[in-house]
């Protein structure tokens, strides 16, 4: 059906997987280190574990409602956002922007103390399920450049006009939701605004280099198992009578893969720590999301043919990683987009 049951983010709750990075007094650890996404990145690849949308509360909105949010926007969403009671998505791309942030059209209109929200989103993860969805609309529609008119708002389940369309067929990540959203009309209280009013861009592009960051971590833990699968696919599997893996063109291919995933961990790393001390740029980002997604897609992709015609069989577990990986490439911002930011 493309989505799992909530009583999976109960559980993942319940197991301290969620929020470990909000304050203790809202059931979180406190502890403030992207260490921590990229070891639960790791451990759910290197375990075989099929994601189901917990990276989307983890590496991305994390940031916004930890940094953004009120005391009393605090009390009111944290706790159960720790324990998988509320599930939050972010609405960013549309019809008619993906990675041109700047140019979104839904709009907020403020009419005393509430926002008039209008619009539609698409390919939003986690949209189908979430309780909490931030969604990144136009509160000025006059301001002199597109960029200073965005707000981010806090739709929450239930509010009239608030509808969920689709749920999209996509190829890969059948676990994890990804649905299509309309705001008509919808009436939200000013006090759902996170961060400033007409700075939601700026929000967004300190919380973006966090968000590509992890789709690299995501990267290198899918490749790293990718690789193991197939190196013991190369041990069992035969051909004219020997291990395909004692043939010197599959002995180097894995050689070459193997330390291939060694430099990316090695990048990524080096990533997370500028993360930790606040230094990593956008375009340092920008440029490890756009590099180990690249180098995953090359690998998945090798090692699929080292599968012979069992990797394009669904039974076998690199046959999911290569269609899990393909959409690495496209969301977080393409990667012709991240490309495109280094360069200036």
């Amino acid at each position: 059906r493309g989505y799992a049951d909530r009583d999976a983010w109960l559980e993942a709750g319940k197991l301290g997987l969620i929020g470990w990075d909000m304050p203790e007094e809202f059931g979180g650890a406190g502890i403030e280190d992207f260490r921590f996404n990229a070891i639960l990145n790791e451990e759910y690849h290197a375990t075989g574990s099929v994601g189901i949308g917990l990276g989307v509360q983890n590496d991305i909105l994390a940031g916004y409602f930890r940094d953004l949010t009120t005391d009393e926007q605090k009390q009111r969403w944290l706790p159960k956002y720790v324990t998988g009671e509320y599930i939050t998505a972010i609405a960013m791309s549309e019809p008619g922007a993906g990675s041109d942030l700047a140019n979104v059209k839904p709009s907020a209109r403020r009419e005393g103390d509430h926002f008039i929200i209008n619009g539609a989103k698409t390919f939003i993860s986690n949209g189908m399920l979430a309780d909490l969805v931030v969604d990144v609309c136009r509160t000025d529609p006059d301001a002199d450049k597109p960029h200073k008119g965005i707000s981010l708002i806090v739709v929450e389940t239930g509010m009239e006009g608030f509808t969920r369309g689709r749920n999209l067929d996509k190829i890969g990540q059948k676990a994890a939701d990804t649905a299509e959203l309309f705001f008509d009309n919808v009436k939200v209280p000013v006090e759902n605004l996170i961060g400033e009013e007409n700075r939601g861009f700026y929000h967004l592009m300190r919380n973006l280099p966090a968000e590509r960051l992890a789709i690299g971590i995501h990267a290198v833990a899918s490749a790293r198992r990718a690789v193991e699968l197939t190196s013991e696919y190369a041990r069992e599997r035969k051909a004219f009578g020997q291990q395909i893996g004692t043939f010197q063109v599959n002995r180097h291919a894995l050689a070459q893969m193997t330390v291939e995933v060694e430099v990316m961990q090695t990048y990524i790393d080096q990533c997370i720590l500028g993360v930790n001390s606040g230094e990593l740029t956008a375009e340092e980002a920008a440029g490890a999301k756009w590099w180990a997604t690249e180098t995953q897609w090359k690998i998945i992709d090798r090692c699929l043919q080292l599968h012979g015609g069992y990797g394009y069989m669904n039974e076998y577990e690199i046959a999911r990683l290569w269609r899990d990986a393909r959409v690495q490439r496209i969301y977080g911002g393409t990667n012709e987009i991240m490309l495109d930011l280094i360069g200036r």
